[in-house]
């Protein structure tokens, strides 16, 4: 038994040793595009990230970001957080497999045999060493993002319920049940993923201290199930609920200072702790005792969420939601700002609303009580328009679109219940949780988003060269999928009851979750991480396997040490292709351009600037750069969708490291949530020629009743009277400033002038209304040129380009195609002597269509500025950008987009003609290879297809821009193949 032990803890930790190694090897040494930024900002200096937070994650890797000995060395310190929570995943991952291995290999009491010692250890290490290469695994432990924490909780818990199941009957054993209260507990300050293991472990506890029958397996279901909702609904955002309920009684109706109903809620839950402890102890009742302390524990572990109103009291620099006070705070854990998707039960796509109901009313905290500031608005609909497990339910025109491709959806017709279960069993299992599971464990065709499982084999044949090449086309040839299933139908055949736990498992941690997401039919990137318990918990079968493979060579071998070492051989084959298909596409070592792309917009930005934004990618690298290495702190970055927060605008108001307050006139009042969410168009014969924006800001300050219309519910909105807008410009201020590109500087108006083609403004849109009508050209106003044009509110006019952002400037200048103009020596001096594109031009580094996104933008910017230049006259400067820009983003390493056919004729014109026709027929070549291989996979690939008909299209103008007219009318003729092909 002891050596067992030994041999057990010392193989565990030499896999645990090499997960480590690789991931240290492969982490990421900055931060990734996503949440890892704004994971690792808020780490460094505990700041308040989006809802509903991961204040254990942000706690653990402040202490790793510690370690590191310059902020630029931060990021790889809070990656490597990632890293050994995954190692340690895979540990424990081992010892869980030796434990079901041996039950199934040796007799309780008795020592195993040196065979089944080799097969206990071999299959630990075959299905530890199989998670550590899988795809979704290794993706997270090379960033920094909360994934690879909570398969760690999961890996941990499981682990520790086998291991109180081997301890039942001692004296102590129920401190593991203790113990694992607590770890569910600290894992809710990480993802709440953690939960779904909870079924799993009840059946554990009901087959070790129960008689198995149908109904008692039923009513452990269920009790599992309520101790899920208990903390899910109960503990976590139900306790501080009602804790906000007691505050405002207490606050409102008694007139007691801030605070006082939250003590007198805590004493009281204090002295119901302590009187329902004291009330088991003296009647002897165990189960009650190890209830309410596992009650306890999981608070403990809980309390981590405290440091989420702690810091925020403080308006720290990212402070999401403001959740300073029980109320907001409340909010911020029932994450109120994303809405709800229906479950079970609920409205379809075209259902039309009934009525509205008045619900709980929203308090917010006022200078001496809470204050109502409205009521939150349930919809009813009739129940004719809903349906059991409503899956067709966004009426997002987008969304609409996509559910076509996966049902027979008529226009304005309400779906099925049969559509309902096709698009669950076709999209949001086959698509977004099956594909996943097969690229896991049989391969993936390639990193283009809707890529699909490589089966059999890397066939060439009809694919095109960027899908051939791409490092993310894995091909495992079905081995780990056939050796989990092995394990998993030789377990069922020793031990059905252990089968059916790692089932439960299995069926929650996958099945369970892509049920109660309910996805919509289009994700902004693919989800893939969110199932990584389920895999996990089938690489407890693929190491089972080894016992199953064992199982058949001894029918012929004979020799049980024989047959346990060939399977052994023979399973850790998995890990091997796993590792040697993946190492390439998930080797991030030298990947920087996602900190590298941040600064460069950063540096696009005059001194003191601000700078508008878009979402995620567009933003949270820039938080990163600034918070965490101090990096052009003087930007103020506002990202457009926050701006109709009103705890965002207040941020913007205040002064943030380097970067002054904006200079706003509207109040806290005129922007409060609830008032002047938005401003429907609502003409005013008066001023529809247009009027002065400084006078509309002014009108909405002052909530004057010249701007009011009745709304539907009998309140009042405040409108905008007209889309012609004008703004009276200090001319001769801006001559001085001399930030107007001096090709242009004699074009400076003395008013601008302009149109907002919007039927109803948003809050963002009225505060960059006042941001311009206040600043008085006294900050630069900058849009990031990835912002939809449909925030630019007909300003574009107005834009001069400087980099990878446009600056907002009293020059009008039309052009149909583009927005604005360009400051060519400004652009100049970014692009070619301040921006940053590391190991861009290195083949052996991988570049997913993240990264790509960014490239295309930059490379359509060299192609601007070189155009520029031309024609200016100044070719010499023209080529030098044009090889600077295919030096710095090569075609071999960056592929074609729709920004490169421009370089075509620009090369031409530049004299290397040979060049430009060799780029032409190049991607002419490329373009007809991707649309031949994506119309064949079908709609789900719509936007690759109209990508390149897109280049195609581009490509007929740039050969017969340089004189190959031929040429134009062979590929105008294959377009038009293409389109009609496309059409239908």
């Amino acid at each position: 038994m002891t050596d067992y032990r030994k041999i057990n803890n010392l193989v565990g930790w030499v896999v645990f040793l090499i997960a480590t190694t690789v991931y240290v090897l492969t982490l990421e040494p900055t931060a990734s595009y996503w949440d890892a930024g704004e994971f690792i900002a808020c780490s460094y200096k505990l700041l308040v990230p989006h809802p509903p937070g991961a204040p254990f994650y942000l706690l653990v890797g402040r202490i790793f970001s510690m370690f590191a000995s310059d902020p630029t060395q931060v990021a790889w310190w809070v990656n490597l957080l990632s890293a050994l929570s995954s190692s340690f995943t895979v540990l424990f991952l081992f010892w869980s497999i030796t434990i079901l291995s041996r039950r199934l290999l040796v007799k309780e009491g008795e020592a195993p045999t040196n065979g089944n010692l080799v097969l206990i250890m071999g299959a630990g290490a075959a299905g530890a060493l199989a998670y550590t290469f899988t795809d979704s695994a290794w993706f997270s432990a090379v960033e920094a993002e909360v994934y690879a924490m909570s398969s760690f909780f999961t890996a941990i818990v499981f682990w520790a319920m086998l291991r109180w199941e081997s301890k039942v009957g001692e004296s102590l054993s129920d401190k593991w049940l203790i113990l694992i209260a607590y770890l569910i507990g600290l894992s809710i300050g990480a993802h709440l993923l953690n939960l779904v293991a909870i079924p799993a472990l009840a059946f554990i506890y009901y087959f070790r201290l129960y008689q198995p029958t149908w109904k008692g397996g039923l009513i452990a279901f269920l009790i599992s199930a309520v101790i899920v909702m208990a903390i899910l609904w109960g503990i976590i955002p139900g306790l501080p609920s009602l804790a906000g309920n007691v505050e405002v009684l207490f606050v409102n109706t008694f007139g007691l200072p801030f605070g006082s109903g939250i003590i007198f809620f805590v004493f009281l839950l204090v002295v119901a702790i302590f009187y329902g402890i004291r009330y088991s102890i003296q009647h002897n009742i165990r189960i009650l005792n190890t209830v309410i302390l596992c009650f306890i524990f999981i608070l403990i572990g809980y309390s981590s969420y405290m440091i989420i109103p702690i810091r925020s009291a403080y308006n720290p620099t990212i402070d999401e939601n403001d959740p300073q006070d029980i109320l907001s705070f409340v909010s911020y854990l029932k994450r109120e700002q994303y809405g709800d998707r229906p479950l079970l039960y609920g409205p379809q796509y075209n259902a039309q609303p009934v009525a509205q109901e008045e619900g709980a009313p929203r308090y917010v905290k006022g200078d001496e009580k809470y204050v109502v500031m409205g009521r939150k608005l349930e919809t009813i609909y009739d129940s004719k328009d809903k349906t059991i497990l409503p899956r067709v339910y966004s009426d997002q025109p987008q969304h609409l679109q996509e559910y076509k491709k996966w049902i027979d959806l008529k226009e304005g017709q309400a779906p099925t219940f049969g559509q309902n279960m096709s698009f669950l069993l076709r999209y949001q299992l086959g698509h977004m949780y099956w594909r996943y599971f097969l690229w896991n464990f049989v391969g993936r065709e390639s990193d283009v988003q809707q890529a699909g499982v490589l089966w059999f084999g890397k066939p060439t044949d009809g694919v095109p060269e960027r899908v051939v090449t791409s490092m993310a086309r894995n091909c495992f040839y079905l081995l780990p999928l056939i050796i989990g299933i092995i394990g998993l139908i030789y377990q069922i055949r020793k031990n059905e009851r252990d089968a059916f736990i790692v089932g439960l498992l299995f069926f929650f941690t996958g099945i369970a979750i892509a049920l109660y997401l309910n996805q919509p039919p289009i994700e902004p990137r693919e989800r893939d991480y969110t199932f990584a318990g389920s895999f996990y918990a089938f690489s407890i079968w693929i190491g089972l396997g080894v016992l199953g493979v064992a199982e058949l060579l001894n029918r012929a071998l004979r020799n049980v040490t024989t047959s346990a070492a060939i399977a052994t051989v023979v399973c850790l084959s998995v890990p091997a292709i796993l590792a040697a298909e993946g190492w390439d596409d998930h080797d991030r070592s030298n990947r920087y351009h996602s900190v590298d792309s941040a600064k460069n917009l950063l540096d696009s930005v005059a001194p003191n600037g601000i700078l508008f934004t878009n979402g995620d990618n567009d933003t949270f690298p820039l938080w990163y750069a600034q918070e965490v290495e101090g990096y052009r702190t003087d930007v103020r970055v506002a990202v457009l969708s926050y701006l109709n927060t009103d705890w965002y605008i207040d941020q913007m108001k205040r002064q943030a490291y380097a970067s002054d307050p904006w200079p706003l006139t509207l109040e806290k009042e005129n922007y409060r949530q609830g008032t002047n969410d938005y401003l429907p168009y609502v003409e005013r014969a008066q001023v529809a020629a247009g009027i002065d924006l400084k006078q509309f800001v002014g009108l909405v300050r002052q909530n004057h009743p010249a701007l009011q219309v009745q709304a539907g519910n009998g309140s009042t909105l405040m409108s905008f009277p007209t889309k012609n807008f004008f703004l009276n410009v200090d001319k001769a201020k801006v001559q001085q400033a001399g930030f107007v590109a001096n090709d242009y500087k004699d074009q400076i108006t003395d008013r601008m002038q302009w149109t907002i083609n919007k039927s109803l403004l948003e809050k963002k849109h009225m505060i960059i209304l006042d941001l311009l009508a206040t600043n008085n050209w006294e900050r630069p106003v900058y849009f990031s040129t990835t912002v939809n044009s449909a925030d630019f509110m007909g300003l574009s006019d107005y834009f001069q380009l400087e980099g990878l952002a446009y600056r907002v400037v009293p020059v009008k200048v039309s052009n149909e195609d583009e927005a604005g103009f360009l400051n060519k020596e400004k652009m100049y001096e970014n692009l070619m002597k301040k921006f940053s594109f590391r190991n861009f031009n290195d083949p052996g580094v991988f570049y997913d269509e993240n990264y790509f996104r960014f490239a295309a933008n930059a490379r359509d910017k060299f192609g601007k500025l070189a155009a520029a230049y031309m024609q200016s006259g100044d070719n010499a400067r023209a080529k030098e950008i044009v090889d600077y820009c295919f030096e710095k983003l090569p075609p071999s390493t960056v592929p074609y987009d729709y920004y490169t056919p421009q370089f075509i004729s620009l090369m031409a014109d530049l004299g290397d003609e040979k060049r430009a026709k060799d780029l032409l027929e190049s991607m002419a070549k490329s373009s007809r290879e991707s649309i031949e291989y994506y119309m064949a996979k079908g709609p789900l690939f719509e936007m690759e297809i109209q990508t390149n008909l897109f280049i195609m299209q581009q490509l007929i103008g740039e050969a017969q821009e340089i004189g190959e007219e031929e040429r134009a009318g062979e590929l105008q003729q294959v377009f038009m193949q293409y389109l009609q092909r496309a059409r239908r």
